[in-house]
């Protein structure tokens, strides 16, 4: 075999041993996250609840949190109020975003995993078989709340210059966090919006692409003296 063959030769092998390398990774990952007990999401029920002015005058921030889980009804209609769709015919979201971008993704971090929140199957999508409840800020109360919600926006979702993008998912991070607010109100519990947190393994847990970026997390849960 010539000099040039055996060069030829020996960069097709480490391609395909990267190839190989790259698929075992993404099938074991596929593997952890199928491995989930996923929690099944009911459709939400947008009737009920107190009236707005009512939660507006009870919202607060909350940071002792019982043990008590939040059943699945409680979980569905948590999501569905912070970006769920109310609009099927269009796709519109109970949270508004400039141009209707729609770059906010909502990852739910449970004791059983961490999931990622399809608003319009109404459904949780299996990332990480692990309780990273504790990483998803450095108050000593976050690993206790049974949800913490991490909002995530897509960069690549939304139109003009890095400053124009970083000012919008701001103003949509707020008004997510704002709508979970409201419901915790009418529903009797505890959140607090969190901004202080470990970004660099938060990112890696969630093996988010450059262009998305963590903005907040939101910790959830029904109040210690509940």
């Amino acid at each position: 075999m010539r000099k040039g063959e055996k060069m030829l030769d020996r960069r097709s092998f480490l391609r395909g041993t990267a190839g190989t390398l790259l698929l075992t990774t993404a099938a074991a990952r596929t593997v952890g996250a199928q491995e989930l007990k996923l929690p099944q999401l009911p459709p939400p029920q947008p009737e009920g609840g107190k009236p707005l002015m009512q939660a507006l005058k009870e919202r607060k921030s909350g940071r002792e949190f019982s043990d008590r889980k939040l059943s699945p009804q409680v979980l569905a209609n948590l999501l569905w109020a912070a970006a769920g769709v109310n609009r099927p015919a269009t796709g519109g979201r109970t949270s508004p975003t400039a141009s209707n971008s729609q770059d906010m993704d909502v990852y739910v971090a449970l004791a059983e995993g961490l999931f990622l929140y399809d608003a319009k199957g109404q459904t949780l999508v299996p990332v990480l078989g692990e309780d990273i409840r504790a990483i998803t800020g450095r108050q000593p109360y976050v690993k206790d709340a049974p949800v913490n919600l991490i909002y995530v926006s897509d960069f690549a979702r939304m139109k003009g210059a890095p400053e124009v993008r970083e000012f919008y998912a701001g103003a949509h991070t707020g008004l997510i966090a704002e709508n979970v607010y409201l419901f915790c109100a009418s529903e009797g519990l505890a959140c607090v919006v969190r901004a202080n947190f470990e970004r660099g393994p938060l990112v890696q847990k969630l093996r988010l692409r450059p262009e998305q970026r963590i903005t907040l997390t939101h910790s959830i849960g029904y109040p210690k003296s509940a």
